[in-house]
């Protein structure tokens, strides 16, 4: 188990394993910019990498700046979202790129209070950023880290349920004091938990800190939950972003009827992404009722919006 003694130990052992074994990701490489860095950040969130590449790559070559994203209407940016999830995060970031143009000339500010100034930028994004980005010494606690923390030093098995403060206090009591080596570090922990001490399989004779692992030590005691993933058949959120996907893949406004009543021949000729998107919307089987409560979701959100003509992306 560690002590404050330990620390400098921990830290030269995490971070020496990070430093042969992270993954090459366009967004730690030296010439990535700051705009880079915050958007890999919020489309991480509750997103593997696998999933975040291919879209990331695609938004930075679409929007190189914030500026360039500011410029697009919202809706662009929930269309070239994808299928990330948890669509709020594009308009999120098209919103934190309009302020940036309007209070910082275009720039990703540098520090943690104007980051967390930022429309749709919290606390945990504001850090992350400021320390990836940046440089600066930051507290950065996300899930991965949080369960590294939870094992390696205070012998649990998984985190609390929520973020607290107290594990706050030991990201904090654990963090290297001089700045490049506290970055390296944030960055070194949320890789391990990524990529060795796992929720559900953990590889802990792949750990670098296998020997002093408070919770190897007391055995691997049982959680004192189990994780559950979220439901997606059936859910309304599964109906939701069928709807979501039919908007993204039209070029204009689409009839409301179409989306919430039976599959219709729409005579869409070529357009065969809408009429596949479509088909899918209604192969769900779907009650008209959960339809109709995706959609109002939707509007409430600002992700769609109802025109004369019909529903469509925010513009």
């Amino acid at each position: 188990m560690f002590s404050r003694r330990d620390l400098p130990a921990l830290h030269r052992s995490v971070i020496e394993w990070f430093d042969s074994a992270a993954r090459d990701l366009p967004w730690r490489s030296p010439d990535r910019s700051a705009w880079g860095v915050l958007v890999s950040e919020v489309m991480l969130q509750q997103t593997p990498v696998v999933r975040v590449l291919p879209v990331w790559n695609e938004w930075m070559s679409r929007w190189p700046s914030a500026a360039d994203l500011a410029a697009a209407a919202p809706g662009e940016a929930v269309r070239h979202w994808g299928r990330l999830g948890y669509p709020r995060r594009a308009l999120r970031l098209h919103a934190a790129a309009a302020a940036m143009v309007d209070r910082h000339g275009g720039a990703v500010p540098g520090t943690y209070g104007e980051l967390l100034a930022l429309p749709g930028v919290g606390s945990y994004t504001a850090a992350a950023v400021a320390a990836f980005a940046f440089g600066q010494r930051e507290t950065v606690v996300d899930t991965n880290i949080r369960r590294v923390h939870a094992r390696a030093v205070t012998g649990n098995a998984l985190p609390a349920r929520s973020l607290t403060a107290a594990e706050m206090r030991l990201a904090a009591d654990l963090l290297p004091a001089e700045p490049t080596e506290s970055v390296r570090w944030n960055a070194a922990v949320m890789e391990l938990g990524a990529l060795v001490c796992t929720a559900r399989s953990p590889a802990c004779e792949q750990c670098p800190v296998r020997t002093a692992c408070a919770w190897l030590e007391a055995g691997r005691p049982a959680a004192e939950y189990v994780p559950k993933g979220q439901a997606w058949a059936g859910t309304d959120r599964q109906v939701r972003g069928a709807v979501l996907a039919v908007l993204r893949e039209a070029e204009g406004p689409v009839v409301r009827d179409v989306l919430l009543s039976g599959p219709v021949d729409l005579g869409l000729g070529g357009e065969g992404r809408l009429s596949a998107a479509l088909s899918r919307l209604h192969g769900l089987g779907a009650p008209e009722e959960q339809r109709g409560r995706a959609l109002a979701g939707l509007l409430d959100d600002g992700l769609a919006e109802e025109t004369a003509a019909g529903i469509q992306l925010p513009t």
